[in-house]
């Protein structure tokens, strides 16, 4: 699926998280949400990404915006990378990628010229009205998490 264009409704999800609470987008109308899909739990990037995104918090909350994390992999996973680095936000488990398959981030990647599937690190800000804002895509992790959060002032 492509991925969705700022100004459009942003697809629905119903989620587990790491303490197996279930995330719906539209538990969210009204405030604006930051999805970050990240390929894998525990991974490099992935971990410097969501700490970065811990550390705004402080910036981020204020403006009544949530930061939900989703990547493959189930809520076991996610709860023991949430309680390594002490990440208070929710982490959505997409075990079958069909969350990142209808934001269009489930793609074919290479890698030391093997080709397979999985999570392009993609950002998206949704709006109080459910549409996307704006979208950061094939994300480099550095400034990353900043960047997002300066966006919402």
């Amino acid at each position: 699926m492509p991925l969705i264009e700022p100004g459009k409704k942003a697809p629905a999800f119903a989620l587990k998280d790491q303490h197996g609470n279930t995330h719906r987008l539209v538990d969210y109308a009204g405030r604006s949400v930051i999805v970050y899909f990240y390929p894998k739990d525990d991974t490099p990037g992935c971990t410097k990404e969501s700490c970065d995104f811990q550390s705004c918090l402080p910036t981020i909350k204020p403006r009544s915006t949530a930061v939900l994390g989703i990547s493959i992999l189930d809520e076991k996973s996610k709860a023991k990378f949430a309680d390594k680095y002490g990440l208070t936000f929710p982490l959505l488990a997409d075990a079958d990628h069909a969350v990142a398959d209808k934001y269009g981030v489930w793609r074919k990647k290479s890698r030391y010229g093997r080709s397979y599937m999985g999570i392009v690190r993609t950002t998206y800000l949704i709006g109080p009205d459910g549409k996307v804002i704006e979208r950061w895509d094939n994300v480099k992790v550095d400034g990353h998490a900043e960047a997002v959060a300066a966006a919402l002032s």
